[in-house]
């Protein structure tokens, strides 16, 4: 699989495209593991999170159901305004522009975020926030097809925009994402402000149908911002795809989590 670009906290077209429908990305995204908000919330001195790049609230009302009092700060007003439908207090800003005000958290968390945050000046912005033995988990999706359905789609996404790159190969998924936890880990260990990083690994899959792949693919940072004669080609490939596999599939996922503690001041 292409990887993003080498500096994806520099293209902010892309970073503030996923807003133009936010009720479609927050149907269609998936949660993260309970397993992993727990272990954050269990590793965390206390219940106070900021979510940077909180999006629609997909991460933020997991912390949430698990107890915890849940800040987001979010640069697209478009995903703002739909979080805070559901109850979830947001600001809306640049996490490295946005003011903290002397707040402090127990927990910075970013959700299929932070590699549109400049990794250095991001990790010194959440040691800046947490208070002594905070914890600063960020983390991804990523996810493989099954190989014959990638097979299919590959063309399909290469003629239609082959500048893009095509997500979700039959690659192994953790392997996708290796880059922005390296860059994760380099942030955080240049800051000098938290214990070693560590990283965490939780596998899954997931069933879906025709039709709920479809409904998610126009979420997918590589086709948000097609207009609607080239998206509706990939549509219609990739839904012929997944009919000739009998009209579901099954996606393997694992969530990878950088994560790692605030050293006392």
């Amino acid at each position: 699989m292409p990887t993003l670009p080498s500096e994806p906290h520099r293209q902010r077209a892309i970073a503030e495209s996923f807003g133009v429908d936010a009720a479609r990305y927050d149907r269609t995204r998936p949660d993260y593991p309970a397993a992993m908000v727990r272990r954050i919330v269990e590793a965390s001195p206390g219940p106070l999170v900021l979510d940077v790049g909180c999006g629609t609230g997909t991460a933020a009302r997991q912390f949430r159901a698990a107890g915890c009092t849940v800040l987001g700060v979010e640069p697209d007003p478009r995903m703002a305004e739909f979080a805070r439908r559901d109850g979830l207090a947001v600001e809306e800003a640049v996490f490295e522009a946005w003011e903290p005000a002397g707040r402090e958290f127990d927990a910075v968390v970013a959700g299929t975020a932070w590699h549109w945050v400049d990794p250095v000046a991001g990790a010194a912005k959440a040691a800046r926030v947490l208070r002594p033995g905070g914890r600063l988990a960020v983390f991804w999706h990523a996810f493989a097809l099954p190989a014959q359905l990638a097979q299919a789609v590959s063309p399909i996404y290469r003629k239609v925009a082959p500048d893009l790159p095509f997500p979700g190969s039959a690659a192994q998924p953790q392997q996708h994402y290796q880059a922005l936890c390296t860059k994760a880990v380099d942030g955080i260990n240049q800051s000098g402000a938290f214990d070693p990083p560590e990283q965490w690994q939780f596998d899954w899959e997931r069933r879906y149908t025709r039709d709920e792949w479809l409904d998610q693919l126009p979420t997918h940072g590589v086709l948000t911002r097609l207009p609607a004669e080239q998206l509706a080609p990939v549509l219609d490939g990739v839904g012929t795809a997944i009919d000739e596999l009998g009209g579901s599939f099954t996606a393997t996922y694992t969530t990878v989590a950088v994560t790692a503690a605030h050293r006392a001041r």
